[in-house]
């Protein structure tokens, strides 16, 4: 779509030299690992992750909100420290992703976060399951300046909406991506750039094409077709897609299924991108969602002393040489997108 590389553009018009020669590095720091063998580090992430809240109100079957699973305890980010860690690294960071796991709209200064972001030019994005955009929230979303705004919706009837997304009503979805558009137009902004993500499940796999379909309609912006992670899928499970293109996994002869990833040892998550927990812990990537890895907790420290510490270096330094034994990454794909 057209407007793809518009959004695209926008996040390039976000760059300043510090944030280019940032970028340099990290990407020079990244390959120099790889050929080496040995982590190295230059500069300061490339992209951020905030958590805004572990809480949802959603009880999807593989997400560790939705099944109220964490052993980490719930709560809502504290202003003053998103605020302390965004002056420091807001020279150097391209793009902040306000999500990891919950529901960011049930933060009540969600969107004053999302603002003071996006005046330090800062391109910013969130992704939430829109039953909170009511008109107020819609308003103060594009009021906020954020960048790109990407809206579940992983069924086009209730019925196959509903087998993934317990406890959600497809019409709310829908009222709220209404809401969206119709401000976004009167306000005369040109963001956020609204995605349409469609998580690939076997009940709703046959509704890919209308799903295009509605978003041409609604004059959605894009749409995104995410291929979903299963906690246990050597035995398979009942969300594993029929069509093998949009599934993590593939089913052997044996009829055991095994992820396609080859987990190479490297990973570029771990030179361009990091993840601030909710109460401030910083862990590695979004595949850590019980924040077994803490690198170092930002409430008690500067960003930049954890991102180059010797714990993120030994971590990196065990990608490097094996994997596979690290428990979150034997169910990563490194790029769950998939694009139609």
């Amino acid at each position: 779509m057209a407007s793809r590389y518009q959004d695209h553009l926008q996040l390039l018009s976000r760059q300043t030299p510090a944030r280019a020669w940032n970028a340099a590095q990290v990407w020079s720091s990244y390959h120099r690992s790889r050929w080496t063998g040995k982590p190295v580090m230059h500069g300061l992430p490339i992209s951020l992750s905030f958590e805004p809240t572990t809480s949802c109100n959603l009880r999807c079957p593989e997400c560790p909100s939705g099944l109220r699973s964490f052993t980490r305890p719930t709560g809502m980010l504290g202003e003053q420290l998103f605020r302390r860690v965004i002056d420091e690294v807001a020279p150097t960071l391209s793009y902040l992703i306000f999500y990891f796991q919950g529901e960011p709209y049930l933060h009540p200064s969600f969107t004053e976060m999302v603002h003071y972001a996006s005046q330090k030019g800062i391109y910013t994005a969130t992704s939430t399951n829109a039953h909170y955009l009511d008109e107020k929230n819609a308003r103060k979303t594009i009021e906020s300046g954020l960048d790109r705004l990407i809206i579940s919706i992983d069924g086009t009837t209730q019925e196959a909406y509903s087998s993934y997304r317990a406890g959600g009503r497809l019409d709310k979805v829908l009222e709220g991506t209404r809401t969206m558009l119709r401000l976004r137009k009167e306000l005369r902004s040109t963001t956020p750039h609204i995605v349409f993500q469609f998580l690939v499940v076997k009940p709703n796999e046959h509704q890919v094409p209308e799903v295009f379909r509605l978003a041409k309609d609604l004059g959605v912006d894009d749409v995104w077709l995410k291929t979903a992670q299963i906690y246990d899928y050597q035995k398979g499970s009942p969300l594993i897609p029929v069509n093998d293109h949009y599934s993590r996994y593939r089913k052997n002869p044996d009829g055991s299924y095994s992820i396609k990833n080859q987990l190479l040892d490297h990973c570029w998550k771990m030179w361009h991108s990091s993840v601030i927990t909710w109460d401030g812990r910083v862990v590695p990537c979004c595949f850590d969602k019980d924040a077994h890895h803490v690198m170092g907790n930002a409430g008690a420290q500067s960003f930049r002393e954890i991102w180059s510490s010797s714990a993120y270096n030994a971590f990196r330094a065990s990608l490097l040489t094996s994997r596979s034994e690290i428990e979150m990454c034997r169910n990563c794909t490194e790029g769950t997108t998939v694009w139609a």
